[in-house]
């Protein structure tokens, strides 16, 4: 353990990718798929709080989380000791088969934190995208109608019916279909591009786009992320959730709120529909941050709801596996013991202050938002909203070459992400900070 808890600092002794990983590198494009990318192709050997350490030796602040998965940071004690504990007891039976307590007990945490003052149960899954899939299909079983709404810049997976639901074909889609029917697209609330234009106003477009094009009758769910990932870390303006849920309740539609990367504790309170007030989905998908790495997902839902399919439904082989329920159950205790939800505040004006004086100095930047530790930049041509892709690709090269893990997203490819860990100080922080403002004044 003593190597993995390595000394917490940004440290670069090769070039990016050194020689280790550069072989590595070769090695695996002779025996892994080619659609299997890599953003950054340095092979990490150890990883500890917030600091990713290569084979080479480099060391990177990690300001991706693995995109939002190692929440409460990397190899987090309670999180390795829950999981060494229970691989040791037992790592397999299928749910369904013959159950298991750490099942159960991360059900019930999820039916206590998640948003909605009422009745809910849980079913548990492997990855984001089959927790969507899931959703959908227990409102296709609940309410009796086929069909769903998903939103402009939306990402939801790389299965063939979320595939349908995301936002941008490239990369996710091209040459994959035809993909399932039934999923219609209305636009989103986003105030950067959408000028003046107030959240009940936006949802009013969106309800617009919902009666005409598809119908309230043949409609079982609004799935939509509170805060948009993939698109962007869009916030939509106070009031679009609430009145868009009012809209659907009144219609006898469901909404089921992505929560799988704005969820568990990464904006500040416990998931990002928590933000807009009167704002309670049916249903909440969840996945990234709630295992500490662990690949695990859940539906959390009203219990009717949730109880509509019939045994045998809903499942899967490795769905809930008690090793990777069992971090779940760790990471959900250690958020709900204190300190977690407050440290993801105390991030956001740290991260706030310095990304507003870099856009203060540089017009490259258009807006900086986000919410706790789930904060972006959205790159511009100077004096125009145009998207400028060519500047967040040259600083996220430049962050990678000099140690700092950044990813970029948006549906024009010009937003760069911050997902840092929770374990991050605030000296890490800064020291990231000071890379990326480096990055961007050398453009």
């Amino acid at each position: 353990m003593s190597d993995v808890l390595t000394a917490q600092s940004r440290k670069i002794v090769t070039a990016i990718p050194g020689p280790i990983s550069q072989q590595m590198h070769q090695h695996r494009m002779t025996q892994v798929g080619f659609g299997v990318g890599a953003t950054l192709p340095v092979y990490i050997d150890h990883a500890h709080g917030a600091i990713l350490t290569d084979v080479d030796g480099n060391q990177f602040i990690d300001m991706g989380s693995g995109i939002g998965v190692t929440t409460i940071g990397h190899t987090n004690e309670g999180v390795v000791r829950a999981v060494t504990e229970q691989v040791a007891k037992l790592t397999h039976t299928l749910f369904t088969v013959t159950p298991y307590a750490p099942y159960v007990e991360l059900c019930e945490i999820l039916n206590r934190v998640t948003p909605g003052s009422f009745a809910k149960k849980s079913a548990l899954f492997n990855s984001g995208a089959e927790a969507v899939e899931n959703a959908v299909k227990i409102a296709r079983k609940f309410t009796g109608r086929p069909d769903i709404v998903v939103f402009d810049h939306a990402y939801h997976g790389r299965t063939n019916l979320t595939m349908a639901m995301n936002f941008k074909i490239a990369p996710y889609g091209n040459g994959f279909g035809p993909f399932a029917s039934g999923v219609h697209h209305v636009p989103m609330s986003y105030p950067f591009r959408d000028g003046n234009i107030t959240g009940q106003e936006a949802a009013t477009r969106a309800i617009h786009y919902i009666e005409k094009r598809v119908g309230a009758a043949q409609l079982a769910a609004i799935v939509i992320e509170p805060i948009q990932g993939e698109g962007g870390f869009i916030v939509p303006a106070p009031g679009f959730l609430k009145a868009l849920s009012d809209w659907a309740h009144a219609n006898g539609v469901l909404v089921i709120a992505d929560e799988i990367q704005a969820g568990v504790a990464r904006t500040g309170k416990m998931f990002a529909s928590m933000h807009e007030e009167g704002f309670e989905p049916d249903m909440v998908t969840i996945a990234k941050g709630v295992a500490g790495g662990m690949p695990i997902s859940a539906v959390t839902g009203r219990a009717e709801i949730m109880d509509s399919p019939t045994p045998g439904q809903i499942g899967g082989t490795f769905g809930g596996n008690p090793v990777a329920a069992a971090a779940g159950v760790a990471v959900m205790r250690q958020i709900e013991a204190g300190g977690v939800l407050e440290r993801a505040q105390a991030i956001e004006p740290i991260l706030y202050s310095r990304l507003e004086a870099m856009k203060a100095a540089h017009p490259v930047i258009g807006e900086v938002r986000g919410r706790g530790a789930m904060i972006a930049i959205e790159f511009v041509e100077p004096g125009t909203k145009n998207p400028n892709s060519a500047a967040v690709d040259a600083v996220v090269k430049f962050c990678h070459q000099n140690g700092v893990l950044v990813l970029n997203a948006g549906t024009f490819g010009n937003v760069i992400r911050f997902l840092p860990p929770l374990a991050i100080t605030d000296a890490q922080l800064n020291e990231a900070m000071d890379v990326v403002a480096a990055a961007i004044a050398s453009l």
